[in-house]
């Protein structure tokens, strides 16, 4: 326990029957729950947890692989059943500091937050710690969840490590969130939608302990683009239109509107020029002003979005 509350750690694991016990073994003594959610492995992963012999673990067994984020659902399901206080996340690859989890699970702990994450980018090392492909996806897909999800104070939306609240776990319908690697972005635009306040924590970044790494950022980075596309539209029509009204959500569609039709009649108007014909110069006046507005409005959108926002740290 922290302060009277209880708290669990969620470990989901795939193939990591070489860390999963010095993962398991470094996690603190004030955590009252640890659940193994081992998500079909091919090796000896779950046999290996069950051999830490610490009565606070339970493993529990996917009979087919159905991804990190399902394994967490799983995790969190099993803790909301215990009707645990505070659910914190860690892999099994012994990537996160056990040292960091009651500076994570703090803030949740006191009440501060409902949803608390680690953020490795805000140390000056980050560039040299963390693989430079691995750095640079994650700032894209850190901008992106930024704009999908309405937290702009939170970056390094890959991080894993975290911690939430029983009323936030309560609230949410764990079901439609994406069952695989992008679950920490969709996790994020849920909570939004249920104005669940969330911070960041400075992480050490943590790397060459032996892990594998089975992301492909070619095939991560679109999927997770367009998983966060689907994740904006949902939450601006759930937050800014059903369940109260802002004008956001206009200059957004006017933003959108206009920038497409600014760069389609630019890009026909392009091709045209090369094929030899001139151009009207109202119609170069035209795409301008279609483009100058088309940001105008986004940037605006953004910024109703920002200060609607500002509240939830």
């Amino acid at each position: 326990m922290i302060d009277g509350k209880t708290v669990a750690v969620v470990v989901p694991a795939y193939d990591e029957e070489t860390l999963i016990v010095e993962t398991l073994a470094g996690i603190p003594g004030f955590v009252d729950r640890i659940f193994v959610v081992d998500d079909a492995s091919r090796d000896a992963t779950a046999e290996r947890a069950r051999s830490a012999a610490d009565p606070r673990i339970e493993v529990l067994v996917h009979e087919r692989n159905r991804g990190v984020g399902a394994a967490i659902v799983t995790g969190y399901e099993r803790s909301l059943a215990e009707r645990i206080d505070v659910t914190a996340v860690m892999a099994g690859d012994n990537q996160m500091d056990p040292d960091e989890l009651e500076s994570i699970a703090g803030p949740v702990v006191r009440g501060e937050v409902d949803y608390c994450k680690a953020n490795r980018l805000f140390t000056g090392r980050a560039w040299e710690l963390i693989p430079h492909t691995r750095y640079l996806g994650n700032a894209v897909l850190s901008l992106l969840t930024k704009i999908s999800s309405g937290y702009w104070h939170v970056a390094d939306s890959q991080a894993g490590y975290t911690a939430i609240s029983l009323r936030a776990l309560e609230l949410l319908d764990l079901e439609r969130i994406y069952p695989r690697y992008g679950f920490p972005n969709d996790l994020l635009v849920h909570l939004n939608v249920w104005n669940a306040h969330v911070r960041d924590v400075p992480s050490r970044p943590v790397y060459g302990v032996g892990e594998r790494s089975g992301i492909r950022l070619r095939k991560v980075v679109p999927r997770i683009s367009w998983l966060l596309f689907k994740g904006f539209l949902w939450r601006l029509r759930e937050k800014y239109v059903i369940r109260d009204f802002h004008p956001l959500v206009f200059f957004y569609a006017l933003g959108f509107l206009m920038t497409f039709a600014g760069l389609a009649l630019g890009i026909l108007e392009t091709v045209l020029r090369f094929m030899g014909n001139g151009i009207p110069p109202a119609t170069v006046v035209l795409v301008a002003l279609l483009l100058i507005a088309g940001s105008q409005f986004t940037l605006f959108a953004m910024w109703f979005d920002m200060e609607s926002n500002k509240d939830l740290r």
